[in-house]
């Protein structure tokens, strides 16, 4: 059984990276075209920070983690974990002292479509990971399996080296190719939002747009009668 691991796949700066830190997922997909975000599926499982970084990807075969352990020996601080195991849901694929080995080089986050376990350990370790749920049953550690391949998980496609960007809400993928375009658009959808929440602190009761978006789709007020 063969274990194909690349590390040398192509990584965006670090400042380029960084003018995602702190972006809300909700703006972000806007600016992406309302669109960017993984499968509700995949949901964080603990209380932690938000996070963007480096997505290091991990290929495993259902009901084995051989692969995702040997990306820790890949893992640069700064990296987002990032496991496909075709959803499998018959046993955990990571657990809290591999979340544990994950922070301890510099892992920013763990994301997977599959389920984990030691929800205890991991809220104690504080690193933010996302998974489709979570059971006791513990995986195998034989293989096959691949790091630093483009995967599928949660509805989307995800390349080693594209940016991930977590909060409460959920992941967006942010693909390398055009982080660079979507970084430019962001502070604009960015300002949208801030002026829409500044509109309701303020007493609006209704968003600026909505009386023309009514008369563009045809649409008036009944009011009744009196």
């Amino acid at each position: 059984m063969s274990l194909e691991i690349d590390a040398a796949f192509a990584r965006p700066p670090a400042d380029l990276v960084a003018l995602f830190a702190g972006a809300p997922t909700g703006p972000l997909c806007d600016a992406m075209g309302r669109r960017g975000a993984l499968s509700p599926t995949i949901r964080p499982l603990v209380e932690a920070p938000a996070f963007a970084g480096v997505a290091l990807t991990v290929r495993v075969t259902p009901n084995d983690t051989l692969a995702a352990f040997a990306a820790l020996t890949v893992a640069r601080p700064g990296d987002v974990i990032v496991i496909a195991t075709e959803a499998w849901a018959g046993s955990a694929t990571i657990g809290d002292t591999f979340v544990g080995h994950a922070r301890n080089r510099g892992v920013v986050a763990v994301v997977t479509d599959g389920l984990v376990r030691d929800i205890a350990g991991i809220a104690r370790i504080g690193l933010p990971v996302y998974a489709a749920g979570v059971s006791p049953n513990a995986p195998f550690r034989q293989g096959p399996g691949a790091v630093g391949c483009a995967i599928d998980l949660g509805g989307r496609r995800v390349a080693a080296g594209d940016i991930l960007v977590g909060d409460r809400d959920g992941v967006v993928v942010v693909p390398l190719a055009r982080a660079e375009e979507i970084a430019a658009a962001l502070p604009d959808a960015l300002a949208r939002d801030a002026a829409a929440e500044r509109a309701v602190a303020e007493g609006a009761g209704e968003p600026a747009w909505l009386a023309e978006a009514m008369r563009t789709a045809g649409g008036t007020p009944h009011r009744g009668s009196t």
